[in-house]
Formats: C-alpha cells, structure tokens, sequence
C-alpha cells in the first residue's frame, strides 16, 4: 500500500484546529506589530540558498532537495524563508520603499533529515522579516512578537535565551582564539565538529553531541570580546527587551546554523528543553542580502515550526478545542425532497449557520441516526408529504422535541433560534 514519504505526514482534519489557532494567532500578533504577509514560490534557485544559507552549513551540505528541470535549472525546495523573502525584497525593489520593510509568511519548508519527535522532511513555518533597518529597538519588536505568540497560545515556563555573536569584525578577532581552544582536542570530536573547526567555527560552541559538549568548558565566548560598539547594542538590546517585560536569559554559547547571522541571535525553548524542542529561533542578518547582490541592507527575523508548535501545546494540554460539529442536518426521501432540502442547506450557510444533507439513498431512520452521530443540534425533514403541505418538521436532536413550519419559514425560524453562526466565536 502506497504511504506518505518517510519524513512527511499528513495532516488530518483533527490536526486542523490546533493548527490553524497557532497560524491565526501568529498573524494576528505580527499584523498589529505592522507585518504584511509574503508568499514566495516553494522553489527557488539552488544558488539563492547556497549564497545565503552558506556553502558549509548542514542545510547545503545535507539537507536540501535539489533537482534540476526540464529546462536545466538547478533548483531546490526551500529549506527555510529568509532568504527567500530577502530575494524578493530585492527582486521588486522594497529598498524603495518606506523601511523597514516588515513581512510575515507562513509556508511549508523543506529539508532532508532525519525524521523525529517535533521534525519533520516536511514541515511548515511560520515567521517574520524586519529589513532595512538596523535598530536594537526594532531586534526587541521581532523578539516581543515571538515571545507573544505562545505566551498568547497558553504556554508556560517557557524560557527565551539571547546572545549577540558580534559582525564579522568581531568574529575575525574572536575566532582565531575559539580554534585554539578547540584544537587541542580536535581528534576527539564528533566528525561534524571537525568539519566545522574550519569552515564554522562558532558552531561548535552548539553541538548536540553528549561527546562534544565537555569540551566547551573553557572555551572563549565572542560576548566577552566583542567592540564596544557591538556591546553597546547588545546592552541596549537587553534594556529595552527588560523595559517592556520579556524575561531572557543570556547564553553566551548560543549560535544559529545559518551563516548570515549577526550580532542578536535567540532561541525560545519550551521546558523539556533539548536539541529538538526550540518552538522559536531567529536573530539579525546584516549581510545576507549583500551576499544575494544587493547592497548591504540590515535585517532580523525569526521562523516558528507550526508542528513543533503544535506538539508543545498538546505536552501541556492546550490543544485547541475541535472544530464544531455541523449545526443543522437536512434529513430527506429524494427527489424533490432532496432538491429543497439543498436549497434550505445554501440559504443556511449564506445565513452564517452549519449545515448538511445526508447524501445517498437511505430511510429515513438511517438518516436520522447519521445525524445524531454527526453532533448536529437540529434536523430538518422533508419528505414527499411535507411537500405537498408546504411544511418542514424541524427536530431537535438534543432534547428530541419536533415542530412543523412553514417552508419558506425554515431558514428564518433556525436564523432567529440561538444556534451558532460565523459571527460567534468558535473557541
């Protein structure tokens, strides 16, 4: 039997509600920051990622989907969103307009890895882009409006951890000292690592190896060596993030995986924290889009794994409460029962109120058993002799009480009746 690829999973009806509270509170919470959505394509160019995720980093290395088409292009799936939408901040020209320009997304990522709780070969993302601008002020806004979504959402004991990993100034000071410290006992290292002491150096600060992590003890951190000027901004940062209550913790080993990362770098973790748990992670990106070919243009953002998202809520019993039920059933014999019964169902739904047929051909004690199990709160009946009387039976379903109206009075009597329209929450 044909199944869904390793890595993917689909995602069902049950999953939709948690799913698309996570997504609409996220919206919401960006759009009264002033984040307008962005759509780009799910493939791009393979070269936009190579750019700007970094030749060397795992994303390149080992986990993007590349395949060339029928025209020869090199393309590939996307394996995250900011570069994407920084490729679209230059291809239609937003320098131009008022900065920063400040975008949300919510898109399905792609990356070949192995498959586990909370990770997925397909997942989806949702996240913001500030660009144009370089302001710890602006770093605190994209930081708040993470640390709103799952603090909106219900979750607790939730921790936010910050760093600054300075600019490539910084680094050219610090990273020299960080391989020294590594060096003595590069063989010991898990082979990752060892890739990385040259080509990544600050990433071995992050490795999740229980082989690798003794050897941190000891090793510089880039905080402490920063220019003034780049500890000035991370101590403004951390003012401000203090001046509108979010509380951080500073972890001066915390790095990000991608390459264009400058200066802030944080990660939201929920409390069984571990490698494969952070719900939130993002920083600043002071030199991605001139790595694209732009000019150099700041920017900062975060990505939010709606799945991750969703497994945190489900940990501590959040789940979001289950789609309603349908509110009115159309119970009827066929023919020309079943014409009117499609009718009353349209008009309902135009009205704002749930509502289905029974469809095939059953009896009528069959419909009405379907009914009752679909949780509907009423029934509407028509046969061939309601027909001719011009009446519908109305049936209660909770309290099994019935009436006759009129049939052109149907969809005005259950508009009038205290049953549940669109306008009415559904949480």
């Amino acid at each position: 039997m044909l199944r869904a690829p390793r890595g993917t999973h689909d995602i069902l009806p049950a999953d939709q509600p948690t799913r698309r509270r996570i997504v609409v509170t996220a919206q919401r919470l960006a759009e009264r920051a002033g984040y307008r959505g962005v759509e780009p394509p799910t493939f791009e160019q393979a070269d936009l990622f190579i750019r700007g995720v970094g030749e060397g980093t795992d994303i390149v290395e080992k986990e993007m989907y590349i395949f060339e088409d029928r025209g020869g292009d090199r393309l590939a799936l996307r394996p995250e969103g900011t570069a994407s939408v920084c490729r679209a901040y230059l291809e239609h020209g937003m320098a131009n307009e008022l900065q920063p320009i400040k975008l949300h997304y919510h898109l399905p990522i792609f990356r070949y890895e192995r498959p586990q709780a909370g990770r997925f070969r397909q997942h989806t993302q949702f996240g913001i882009e500030a660009i144009g601008v370089r302001d710890a002020a602006l770093d605190a806004e994209v930081i708040e409006v993470a640390w709103r979504i799952p603090e909106a959402l219900g979750l607790e004991r939730l921790t936010l951890l910050v760093n600054s990993i300075g600019d490539a100034e910084d680094r050219r000071a610090y990273v020299p000292m960080l391989r020294d410290h590594f060096r003595l006992n590069l063989d010991n290292l898990c082979t990752d690592c060892q890739n990385r002491f040259e080509r990544a150096p600050l990433r071995l600060l992050d490795c999740k190896q229980e082989r690798c992590r003794p050897f941190r003890d000891g090793a510089p951190l880039i905080s402490e060596h920063l220019r003034p000027e780049s500890s000035a901004y991370y101590d403004e940062l951390k003012l401000t993030l203090t001046s509108i209550d979010i509380p951080f913790e500073e972890r001066p080993t915390l790095v990000r995986g991608l390459d264009y990362y400058t200066h802030t770098v944080f990660e939201i973790e929920p409390p069984a924290s571990g490698s494969q748990v952070t719900l939130i992670a993002g920083g600043r990106y002071d030199g991605l889009i001139e790595e694209l070919g732009g000019p150099a243009t700041p920017g900062m953002g975060f990505g939010m794994g709606i799945e991750r998202m969703a497994l945190a809520l489900e940990t501590q019993s959040l789940e979001s409460i289950p789609m309603p039920p349908p509110t009115v059933v159309l119970v009827h014999l066929g023919g020309a029962p079943r014409r009117a019964a499609v009718q009353i169902a349209s008009s309902l739904r135009r009205e704002g109120i749930s509502a289905t047929l029974v469809f095939g051909d059953r009896s009528l004690k069959a419909q009405l058993r379907h009914a009752n199990r679909t949780g509907a709160r009423v029934a509407v009946i028509l046969g061939e002799r309601e027909l001719e009387q011009g009446v519908a039976t109305i049936r209660d379903l909770v309290g099994s009480e019935q009436r006759e109206v009129p049939i052109d009075r149907v969809v005005t009597e259950l508009t009038a009746s205290n049953l549940y329209t669109e306008d009415q929450p559904i949480d």
